[in-house]
């Protein structure tokens, strides 16, 4: 079983979204998908109150329960848990750093989010937690030209000795109308843009946890 947090020092940076899309990725028959919801927010367990489907199975737990409920999750048979977590938090982050194999860092192309990295790498670092920082609510490529933003966060991260995803998250309407009807983007809009990014996601998520071949 494979266990993937959400964390971020920041809020709007985007773990709940990319929590709920990624699930249904990952979401197999033989190996199930488990989202874990420990912040009072709730936004993944309102996603999941919209969602038409039995699976993946959502659990909201608060941050001390995570062990025991990782655990519980491992002999039930769960292939991959993935753990939202509250941006201001510092505890519960670590909490939930500490029982994953690999922190994914959303963040958006802007001085207030990179600073918010630093200080999530920072939180990683100290317990050799695995990150993987993803650049997310980015502008539209133009052809194969990046924004200039998205080429500064991405050096920004290099300067802090972190390797960011070579991919990014555009900012696309899809992705909205998909958690609003309850959907991930893949289900919503299989073969867009929005469902080929987060496909590609899934497939870094995979190569940084050391899993090799495509998988989808």
């Amino acid at each position: 079983m494979r266990v993937v947090a959400f964390t971020s020092r920041k809020g709007g940076s985007g773990k709940s979204t990319l929590c709920a899309h990624l699930s249904v990725y990952a979401d197999k028959p033989d190996a199930p998908a488990l989202l874990i919801d420990t912040d009072p927010q709730g936004s993944l367990a309102l996603w999941h109150e919209l969602r038409q489907a039995e699976t993946p199975v959502l659990v909201k737990c608060e941050a001390r329960d995570l062990p025991d409920t990782i655990e519980a999750a491992r002999k039930d048979g769960v292939g991959w848990c993935f753990v939202d977590t509250p941006p201001h938090n510092t505890a519960d982050i670590a909490a939930a750093m500490r029982v994953a194999d690999l922190a994914i860092i959303p963040f958006r192309p802007a001085v207030f989010d990179i600073a918010a990295v630093a200080a999530t790498l920072e939180m990683a670092r100290a317990i050799n937690k695995p990150t993987l920082p993803v650049i997310n609510s980015a502008p539209p490529r133009r052809g194969v030209q990046t924004a200039h933003v998205v080429t500064e966060a991405r050096d920004a991260l290099f300067a802090m000795n972190a390797t960011p995803w070579a991919g990014q998250i555009t900012t696309r309407a899809a992705f909205a109308h998909a958690l609003a009807s309850g959907q991930a983007v893949g289900e919503f809009e299989p073969g867009s843009a929005a469902a080929s990014e987060v496909s590609e996601l899934w497939q870094e998520t995979r190569r940084a946890l050391g899993i090799k071949g495509s998988k989808k």
